[in-house]
């Protein structure tokens, strides 16, 4: 079958972006080529041309580029990356990269970083209790935590309940030395440090002392009624069924719930999820949306991108070994 190919050219709207555009040593410009193997894109003055058969996706990338250069963004090969991405999958990054979701004082304003972010942080908005599924650095608690502040500081909610498991691996809490908070404290502090990145240290403890914002171990949610809240459910694949239900049965009136985990790390000793097999059970229930991220949204070390995709690769090929195995017998 032959592609039909095709030409554009795109504008960019000022000569003295066009160095932070193609980067260093026309750094940025070579990493769309390697992206865009079956077009030619030639660079005269401030006019980016494309032809090939992907041309409409080029210039529609090198105008997001240039949207986001105005707009005071800067570009790295990571950004880019996300970016290319983006626009393959007909997403707009200026749209994604731009918009805030909560900015506290003078610090730096928390954003989504990939389409995947975006599409997770909408559902938060749009729904009663959302799910978010995926491995680690996607930014399931950190935009989880953004979210809470955010609807705190408009009034949405009264306060900020943060809640975890407390099953690390196989450690028992009775074996850590120091009262009940020194003991639960390591389990939570992933959830500490995010407050902490929102709103600063001295808020954050003032929130704390206060009882705005709540820090405790799921068996604390037991026989409670969870009203006006915004209420984060972090690491629940360490949640066995039973606790699931009955912290899913603890919402109360004007609550938003968040559930995050990753099905791949679990550390429940009999292996026995709350979260496996949850999606096809909870499916159908309005105001209730599970939202999945991939690897392609790991937004920490690009290493750690790539070991979650050996990772997956590795899964996928004992899975496809079993069935083979299964079919032969």
């Amino acid at each position: 079958m032959t592609v039909a190919s095709s030409a554009t050219t795109v504008v960019i709207p000022g000569t003295h972006l066009m160095a932070a555009l193609l980067g260093e040593r026309d750094e940025l410009l070579r990493h769309v080529e390697r992206a865009f193997p079956h077009c030619s894109i030639v660079v005269r003055g401030n006019e980016v041309s494309s032809s090939g058969p992907e041309a409409e996706v080029v210039g529609r990338l090198f105008e997001e580029l240039a949207e986001l250069l105005q707009r005071g963004e800067s570009l790295d090969l990571v950004i880019l990356g996300r970016v290319i991405d983006m626009v393959k999958s007909d997403v707009s990054p200026s749209s994604v990269l731009t918009s805030d979701i909560v900015r506290v004082g003078q610090s730096r304003p928390v954003r989504a970083k990939t389409a995947g972010q975006r599409r997770y942080v909408d559902a938060i908005a749009e729904h009663v209790i959302t799910f978010a599924l995926g491995p680690a650095g996607t930014g399931k608690s950190w935009l989880a935590v953004a979210m809470a502040v955010q609807a705190l500081h408009s009034k949405s909610v009264q306060r900020i309940i943060l809640t975890r498991p407390a099953v690390e691996a196989g450690e028992r809490l009775g074996f850590l030395p120091g009262d009940l908070m020194a003991k639960i404290d390591p389990y939570l502090r992933p959830l500490y440090d995010a407050l902490h990145d929102m709103v600063g240290a001295e808020h954050a403890q003032k929130y704390l002392e206060r009882g705005v914002v709540e820090v405790a171990p799921l068996a604390f949610m037991r026989g409670r009624t969870l009203n006006n809240s915004f209420i984060i459910l972090d690491e629940a694949q360490n949640t066995t069924p039973e606790q699931m239900k009955m912290f899913l049965t603890r919402i109360g009136f004007g609550s938003k719930v968040v559930v995050t985990g990753d099905t791949t790390q679990v550390d429940i000793p009999d292996g026995r999820s709350g979260l496996a097999g949850l999606e096809r059970v909870l499916t159908g229930i309005e105001g209730l949306t599970f939202v999945h991220l991939e690897y392609s949204d790991v937004v920490r070390h690009k290493i750690v991108a790539d070991i979650v995709a050996a990772y997956e690769k590795s899964g996928e090929k004992a899975a496809s070994r079993v069935r083979s195995a299964r079919r032969r017998d």
